[in-house]
């Protein structure tokens, strides 16, 4: 059964991280994604969008699709519909991708473990602002 890694492992990835792809992230300043980017920017990280149709997100470039991005991410949040986390997951190892993390919610343990098989560290079903704001980095 999946476990996420143990508190102080989760604020040392949020203490090393500095650039995050979201994938998922909506213009729309309503949908939690735009809100919780909006406030992990706001925290220092730069936010990378990727999503189709977007050409611009938070004054930052926008992707549609990981594989676009001219560089790996420090790390790539989901906020994308728990089906759609395998392919996510081949798109982590393709690019290199060393950390994934899956939003509230978003579930799949097959995807999360296959994807810990490449390497990759995984936080799943967790809100990176909450844990941001509880774990203070």
């Amino acid at each position: 059964m999946f476990q996420n890694p143990p508190p102080d492992e989760t604020r040392a990835l949020l203490g090393e991280i500095k650039t995050i792809a979201v994938l998922g992230l909506s213009d729309n300043p309503a949908r939690p994604s735009y809100r919780v980017a909006q406030a992990m920017q706001g925290f220092g990280y730069r936010i990378v969008p990727v999503r189709p149709g977007q050409s611009e997100v938070l004054g930052e470039k926008a992707y549609a699709r990981l594989a676009d991005l001219p560089e790996v991410p420090d790390l790539v949040d989901v906020f994308r519909a728990p089906e759609h986390v395998p392919g996510i997951v081949e798109e982590c190892i393709a690019k290199g991708a060393k950390r994934l993390w899956l939003q509230e919610g978003v579930v799949n343990e097959v995807a999360a473990e296959k994807a810990r098989a490449a390497g990759i560290t995984v936080i799943m079903d967790r809100c990176i602002y909450k844990e941001y704001v509880a774990l203070k980095p």
